[in-house]
């Protein structure tokens, strides 16, 4: 297999795994263009006491990140550029990326035992790229059935990929008249419960074009799939609904909580504040690991959420958060400073302890080749008639 990018350093990053500095102390500043890394001095062993590896995306540079734990104990980073790089989702082997305008299912060439450049035990390789069109894919999942559910956020609705149109749209929220390029509502996050979409996260219930901007502050609901029932509502640009041993969580967004909701009452639970704009989250192990970014000017400018730094005198984060949902302490931290400003989406994988990705249009792509010898058939092929 040929050799393969190990970490960040080779696509415009300088990676620190080795940082025990605090969380309020900013590592030293980047050079122009270029990102530096830095993690907590417990990353490595919170990876490895809860056996996992995590992947997260960068939509504003076009990056996917994996990382992970070297056999010496050292925090792996590798970097891959898809360009607008936004929803994850891992399962046995297999992740699946939206990105600007296609699906992405990478695999994991590797057979039991075998390692990837003496280090890595997961190689993902894109076998697939389904073509949607410029839709501003969000959040995706997997369902019962196997078949990769999307949000379409373009269009306010969730789909399946089509073999022959753009997208198949499966599901829209009863406050959306009818299917149209206008992002109405910013429809944005998906829970999977039970193998099939239980939750919806949208900034607003707007029905017109781009409507959502003037609802920001406490325009957001999370409505049933299954009904079309609002669960909960006054949220402020909520995304990532998460369904994990029944109990329904959530990112709000706009005031930089973590927060847990009653499906029942839509009763809200403050679980923990986060410094920074919360998009993406993950639950593990009693964990969740979230995403946070920058706050730009614009759509995300006088929410809530600046008020809050500023009263806690804090400046706001890019990186990732991992935080204790029984207790809201933040235990462990990724953190970028420099030209990467915004992340989008995360998730755990699961048994993983080191994965590394083949990028697209590179020549580790062109160059990594692999089949399954054992399904050779030494029969002759029927002569033609």
């Amino acid at each position: 297999m040929t050799k393969a990018q190990e970490n960040a350093t080779g696509n415009g990053a300088a990676v620190n795994t080795g940082a025990a500095s605090a969380p309020d102390a900013p590592p030293p500043a980047p050079a122009p263009g270029t990102s530096q890394i830095s993690v907590s001095r417990g990353l490595s062993g919170w990876l490895a006491a809860h056996q996992t590896s995590l992947a997260f995306s960068s939509y504003q540079t076009g990056q996917l990140f994996l990382v992970g734990r070297q056999p010496n104990g050292t925090v792996s980073f590798n970097q891959q550029n898809f360009s607008r790089a936004m929803g994850l989702s891992w399962s046995h082997g297999r992740l699946y990326l939206g990105s600007l305008c296609q699906v992405w299912r990478l695999e994991n060439m590797l057979r039991p035992g075998e390692r990837g450049n003496e280090a890595f035990d997961v190689v993902l390789v894109p076998r697939n790229a389904q073509t949607t069109g410029d839709i501003d894919i969000h959040e995706l999942g997997v369902d019962g059935d196997g078949r990769v559910i999307f949000v379409n956020t373009k269009y306010s609705c969730l789909c399946t990929p089509d073999l022959t149109h753009s997208f198949k749209p499966i599901w829209k929220p009863p406050f959306i008249s009818r299917l149209a390029p206008e992002d109405r509502c910013h429809l944005n996050g998906m829970a999977m419960a039970d193998g099939r979409p239980a939750y919806v996260t949208a900034v607003s219930r707007s029905d017109v074009l781009t409507g959502w901007r003037e609802r920001r502050h406490e325009g957001g609901v999370i409505v049933e799939v299954q009904t079309g029932r609002i669960v909960t509502d006054q949220l402020s640009m909520p995304h990532s609904p998460r369904v994990v041993n029944g109990r329904l969580y959530a990112l709000d967004s706009g005031r930089g909580q973590i927060i847990e909701v009653d499906p029942r009452t839509g009763e809200k639970r403050d679980i923990a504040f986060c410094p920074g704009f919360l998009r993406g989250m993950t639950i593990h192990d009693g964990h969740a690991i979230v995403t946070v970014s920058k706050p730009r000017d614009g759509t995300f400018k006088h929410l809530s959420l600046d008020g809050e730094l500023k009263a806690r005198d804090a400046e706001a984060w890019c990186g990732l958060l991992i935080v204790d949902l029984a207790t809201g302490n933040l235990v462990e931290w990724i953190r970028l400073e420099g030209h990467i400003t915004e992340l989008f989406d995360v998730t755990a994988m699961p048994g993983v302890a080191c994965p590394m990705a083949v990028g697209p249009d590179t020549p580790e792509m062109r160059g990594t080749i692999s089949f399954d010898a054992a399904l050779l058939d030494s029969t002759p092929l029927p002569r033609a008639a």
